[in-house]
């Protein structure tokens, strides 16, 4: 009975990491953090390295837009498909470790991703800490 309720109490964990990590799954609509518009959406995925990763999907004012920005492989790109969430690993209950790519200006900055309420918080920084950045608030498709 003991090693059937500890076998229960494991699973039960498990289950619940991986629904923790599917949360960030999926599509998400990008608000912009100046303007308050909607921008674009973002398709986040795991890749079969364990890591996270997220593309542009649709683009609502300009869906020709091009990355005149973006520097190496992603110069003059269509945003639409740019891959703009790139190695992000789950830790504590959140996403990070990675970059994220503004396409406005080409630039990498450090991400940490958390969900607050049904809402992806991107926090986009400078510094590995995070204290020198923004955050973007992004709503499901």
């Amino acid at each position: 009975m003991k090693k059937r309720n500890l076998f229960l109490i494991i699973a039960c964990f498990i289950a619940s990491m991986a629904s923790a990590q599917s949360a960030f799954l999926g599509e998400w609509i990008t608000i912009d953090d100046e303007s308050g518009k909607k921008k674009s959406v973002v398709n986040i995925w795991q890749g079969k390295n364990g890591l996270y990763y997220g593309k542009i999907t649709a683009l609502f004012e300009n869906p020709n837009a091009i990355c005149t920005e973006c520097t190496g492989n992603d110069h003059n790109k269509p945003m639409m498909g740019l891959i703009i969430i790139r190695d992000m690993k789950y830790e504590d209950g959140c996403l990070q470790g990675g970059k994220v790519l503004d396409p406005n200006n080409g630039k990498f900055y450090y991400a940490k991703i958390t969900l607050n309420k049904g809402k992806l918080i991107l926090r986009g920084s400078l510094d590995k800490f995070g204290v020198l950045g923004r955050s973007q608030t992004w709503i499901r498709k």
